[in-house]
């Protein structure tokens, strides 16, 4: 487990996360202080958030992540005539 200063972390992320992707832990400190602990999310244990669990299914292939985010507004589209779901309905009689 090494441990690194924000400015120096600011400094060489890149580097700091090929560690941690290494599968070293890295404690993050503020002042001498910890307050971040960084590691691989193979062997993140607990996570709380979606966005920590979405990301550990990811990570295992489990799922599959958007590569964009959605629109923020979808507009309903109205078309004449009847609705689908009466025509299938209608069909299956």
């Amino acid at each position: 487990m090494s441990s690194v200063g924000i400015k120096e972390l600011k400094n060489r992320l890149t580097a700091y996360i090929r560690l941690a992707k290494q599968g070293e832990e890295i404690v993050v400190t503020e002042r001498g202080r910890p307050v971040v602990l960084m590691q691989a999310l193979r062997k993140a244990k607990g996570v709380k958030s979606l966005e920590a669990r979405l990301a550990r299914l990811a990570d295992r292939g489990i799922v599959t992540l958007p590569d964009r985010r959605p629109p923020a507004k979808i507009k309903p589209v109205r078309a004449p005539g009847m609705l689908a779901s009466r025509i299938i309905v209608k069909e299956r009689r």
